[in-house]
């Protein structure tokens, strides 16, 4: 028969020294299970380090991670936000020579419409004179006779060939006959003026007609050399001699 063989037991002894000079030596003996168990927990204790530091890495790779794709991100939308600030540069350029053309442009819109506001008044201006009967009512040469009381009449004497023209630019409101004269012609200038011209040739205007200054109304012949001019301002007969340039 075989004789059993019993298992000998282990004990673990644990040795706790200090370094002071007075102390003494513990002993600490431990059971196998106990040892076992420390050891366990030991083991436990280690893994659960490096486990930690395990996550810990892991993790702040992760975050890392997360930092850089966040970071590339705000790069992209960096990047694009310049892309539109250059873009909006340059339609800014864009636009401010579009504006320094629009104002060249207003610049030179503003100087025609001023030099045509200047000729327009020039032109109304020029309109309002020879609305006037400052002109004299006779081309050639001409002299005056008289001027006649009352109802001031300026009676000239002209050479054939010469022509009795309007003393203003106006309309004909009246072609008819005259007893002293022979005929007549009134022209409404539309400014309170109305001139008569009296003459026995032959009328070369009827009633509607606009005549400009300097117009013909008759044509002298030695027939009728003599005319009969007058001037009524806002219903009043006047000299005719007060308007009469006589350098015309």
């Amino acid at each position: 028969m075989k004789s059993k063989k019993h298992k000998r037991k282990t004990n673990r002894v644990v040795i706790v020294a200090s370094d002071a000079a007075d102390a003494g030596v513990r002993h600490l003996r431990l059971s196998h299970w106990v040892f076992q168990i420390l050891k366990l927990v030991f083991y436990v204790a280690v893994g659960y380090v490096i486990g930690r530091i395990f996550y810990e890495v892991q993790y702040k790779a992760e975050v890392w991670d997360i930092a850089n794709q966040k970071i590339e991100e705000i790069q992209v939308a960096a990047e694009e936000l310049q892309e539109k600030l250059s873009a909006a540069e340059a339609e800014k350029v864009n636009m401010q020579s579009e504006v320094i053309a629009l104002n060249s442009k207003i610049d030179l819109l503003s100087d025609t419409v001023n030099q045509k506001t200047e000729e327009v008044n020039a032109l109304e201006e020029k309109i309002r004179q020879q609305s006037i009967p400052s002109f004299f009512p006779m081309t050639g040469s001409a002299s005056i006779e008289e001027i006649t009381e009352g109802e001031p009449t300026c009676i000239l004497n002209g050479t054939a060939e010469t022509v009795v023209v309007a003393t203003a630019t106006g309309v004909v409101t009246e072609v008819g006959e005259d007893t002293d004269y022979g005929g007549r012609v009134v022209l409404d200038h539309g400014n309170g003026y109305v001139t008569i011209y009296r003459n026995r040739g032959k009328c070369l205007v009827r009633v509607g007609d606009t005549v400009a200054q300097g117009g013909a109304l008759y044509y002298i012949s030695s027939e009728n050399t003599k005319l009969g001019y007058q001037v009524q301002q806002d219903g009043v007969f006047i000299n005719p001699m007060q308007l009469f340039d006589i350098s015309g």
